[in-house]
């Protein structure tokens, strides 16, 4: 046996090396993700981290040079848009990432996200003093793989034809000009809106409250800032709305998916305070259509958010 044990070991070892040699990583045994696919899917190579088992892909912003406060910055600075990939639980993968995109771009990409099933969960600017003015989209999914690398892919192209279009970023949402006198109609909009709003000088506003409870026990709402509302400008044929919504996390998509449907851009995404509860994002929005067009917008995302929570107030 032991002279039997001498003439196999060599070859046992043999074997057994090529097969470590030949084997999957530890990440991509352990996240059984088909790293080939991704890369079909999302049209770029990614890379492995070994240490997380995340499969990241990345895409250096070069198409528009970018400087902040004067200075020519690389991607590398923190101007490249990235997709990481994991195996999930409740789905087979979950997906994270960041667009780097430019103020004309955000729309287009918002709408390819959300139609392919990516969650957007936040907007917001990362500098100051940058010019082109350049905001970072921060997105979020869980499914199949190459499913959420394809809904990337989309982004990504839909932010690529804009620049396609216009190679210059463009510092307007190019529809026409609101009357700078203001006659906005206010009973259509409280009839749209289901709220009394307030007038002042032709412009029209109304505000929602909501109630949260701060880390000291204390109950806010409306006054303190706990709130949704809308103001509009212009005329009752020609009006611009800006608002923001105070939306709990899981009404977030549905609101946003409703307010892109009425052709409403979402400018920003993110918290207004810290140890709430429950949790409370806000997201800003502006939009130029008929008042009453502009109104029926807002209401269809209010109605979009109580569908999410009927109980909540």
């Amino acid at each position: 046996m032991k002279q039997l044990g001498k003439k196999w070991s060599p070859l046992i070892c043999t074997v057994v090396a090529a097969a470590l040699v030949n084997a999957p990583s530890s990440a991509q045994t352990q996240s059984n993700l088909d790293a080939a696919k991704i890369d079909a899917a999302i049209g770029a190579k990614g890379a492995w981290i070994e240490d997380e088992g995340v499969y990241k892909v990345t895409f250096p912003r070069t198409d528009v040079p970018i400087s902040v406060d004067g200075r020519r910055m690389a991607p590398f600075m923190g101007f490249t848009s990235w997709a990481a990939f994991q195996a999930g639980n409740a789905a087979a993968a979950m997906v994270m990432g960041d667009l780097v995109l430019f103020e004309d771009e955000v729309s287009a990409a918002m709408d390819a996200c959300l139609q392919a099933g990516i969650e957007v969960t936040a907007l917001h600017n990362h500098f100051f003093f940058d010019e082109p003015k350049v905001y970072f989209m921060h997105i979020g999914g869980e499914g199949a793989a190459e499913k959420l690398a394809a809904g990337v892919r989309k982004a990504l192209d839909a932010a690529r034809a804009v620049r396609a279009e216009t190679p210059k970023p463009t510092r307007t949402f190019g529809m026409a000009a609101v009357p700078t006198v203001n006659a906005i109609s206010a009973k259509p909009i409280d009839d749209i809106l289901g709220a009394k709003g307030q007038s002042k000088d032709g412009m029209y506003k109304v505000v929602i409250g909501r109630t949260v409870k701060m880390t000291c026990g204390c109950h806010v709402g409306k006054e303190m800032g706990v709130n949704t509302w809308a103001a509009l400008a212009g005329t009752d044929e020609r009006a611009l709305v800006d608002g923001d919504f105070a939306v709990l996390e899981h009404e977030l998509q549905p609101v946003l998916r409703a307010l892109r449907r009425s052709s409403i851009h979402i400018v920003a995404i993110h918290h207004h305070m810290v140890g709430e509860s429950p949790r409370m994002l806000f997201l800003h929005y502006w939009g130029v259509a008929p008042a009453e067009t502009l109104a029926r917008g807002v209401r269809a995302a209010l109605d979009a958010q109580k569908t999410a929570s009927p109980s909540k107030p």
